[in-house]
């Protein structure tokens, strides 16, 4: 009755457990899934077939609730919930959402697949353990970075004045600055920008050289395709194209909306320096 669990046979399990109108057992002799028309059940060597991971539309429900939670993009994160939250046609709702938005699409099948490998392997290893049989170790392939294939970072050019400018006001009506606003202008001495596979303006980075030393005067992400690593790429691209035009000190401003990107930062070997208070009369 025991049997190997090879990434086939772990794939073919996958595909069985979504088309939940068939009825389908694996074969531990052969090693394969089979249906239940070519199941031999009435012979005496049945106990060769045993049923395969329970999944019905609740866990289907349930992956799709645990993705939309833990995205990190407020907008799409907050249209997802919406889709599943609407009562009827969640599934259909659901799926035509991240059919708006591909990015997010390509790291939900990521995410569905990984979890649904999770499955089976826990399910093997249910069965090891009745064997008396150590378990094996879940080997999921990491999803942070698919995305990012899909996006094109270039230098600037000068079609992308106006882009980079509305994105600036978009930032600026989300986020004020908590004093007057700094002078910004696009592109600096330094100055990417990213797009998508599509050609959509995603994101840009821009910063000033004085010396030996650039000032990262701004780093912005569309709120579209926030979460997905876009600016963390911009970065590390920029400061390599810094490192190589002889700066030895970048510095950068957080604001306090953005102070998660402090851990991308602190990855990149970067320290803090510096804390800004504000306090406004409100008198005026």
């Amino acid at each position: 009755m025991q049997f190997e669990l090879t990434e086939a046979l772990i794939d073919d399990i996958v595909f069985t457990m979504e088309n939940q109108e068939w009825i389908s057992y694996l074969d531990t002799q052969e090693g394969t899934v089979v249906s239940e028309d070519d199941a031999d059940l009435k012979n005496d060597d049945r106990d060769r077939y045993i049923d395969l991971p329970g999944w019905d539309s609740s866990d289907g429900y349930n992956l799709m609730e645990q993705f939309a939670a833990g995205f990190k993009n407020k907008v799409i994160r907050t249209k997802l919930s919406a889709a599943l939250n609407r009562g009827k046609g969640v599934f259909r709702a659901f799926k035509d959402t991240l059919a708006e938005h591909p990015e997010a699409e390509k790291l939900w099948y990521a995410y569905k697949d990984r979890e649904m490998k999770r499955a089976v392997i826990r399910w093997y290893n249910t069965l090891r353990e009745a064997w008396g049989l150590e378990s094996i170790g879940e080997e999921p392939e990491e999803t942070e970075d698919l995305v990012q294939e899909d996006f094109r970072v270039r230098e600037p050019v000068p079609e992308d004045a106006e882009r980079t400018a509305e994105l600036h006001k978009l930032c600026l009506a989300e986020s004020p600055p908590p004093g007057a606003i700094p002078h910004w202008s696009f592109p600096g001495q330094l100055a990417l920008v990213a797009e998508t596979g599509s050609g959509d303006f995603a994101a840009h980075i821009s910063g000033a050289v004085t010396g030996k030393s650039l000032e990262i005067t701004a780093l912005e992400v569309h709120p579209e395709y926030r979460g997905m690593g876009i600016g963390e790429t911009l970065l590390i691209r920029l400061v390599g194209m810094a490192e190589t035009s002889g700066v030895s000190e970048i510095l950068i401003d957080v604001p306090q909306d953005a102070e998660g990107f402090s851990r991308v930062l602190l990855r990149e070997s970067f320290t803090p320096v510096r804390t800004r208070y504000c306090r406004k009369n409100m008198a005026y």
